[in-house]
């Protein structure tokens, strides 16, 4: 089992929290929440050791697209760098939906 931990500068806050994905067979789970400093600190628990240049070459590109400020826990068993990718899309999706007032009705529930 290997931790890793990476930070990227962010220019927005986030204001909703969101899970997706489960840790199982060749999966991960991405949980997202806001952070408290305009930053992104992400931790990834891995179940697979020696491949932080994966991890880092994957997040770098995710966060060359979004500028959200998060912490982010990654619980990986194994995943292929495109479900990361797609489980860190759909976590921000999820967070982004149900923290505007777009994701809400009318007595601002979701």
């Amino acid at each position: 089992m290997e931790q890793l931990t990476f930070d990227y500068p962010a220019r927005r806050a986030l204001t909703a929290r969101a899970h997706v994905g489960v840790v199982g067979s060749g999966d991960l789970e991405v949980l997202l929440s806001p952070a408290g400093a305009m930053s992104a600190h992400v931790v990834v628990r891995t179940s697979v050791d020696g491949y932080g240049h994966i991890w880092k070459s994957v997040l770098d590109r995710f966060f060359s697209r979004y500028d959200g400020a998060a912490s982010i826990e990654i619980n990986d068993f194994g995943a292929t760098p495109g479900v990361v990718a797609l489980r860190l899309a759909e976590a921000v999706e999820a967070a982004e939906a149900s923290g505007s007032p777009e994701g809400h009705d009318e007595g601002g529930r979701p």
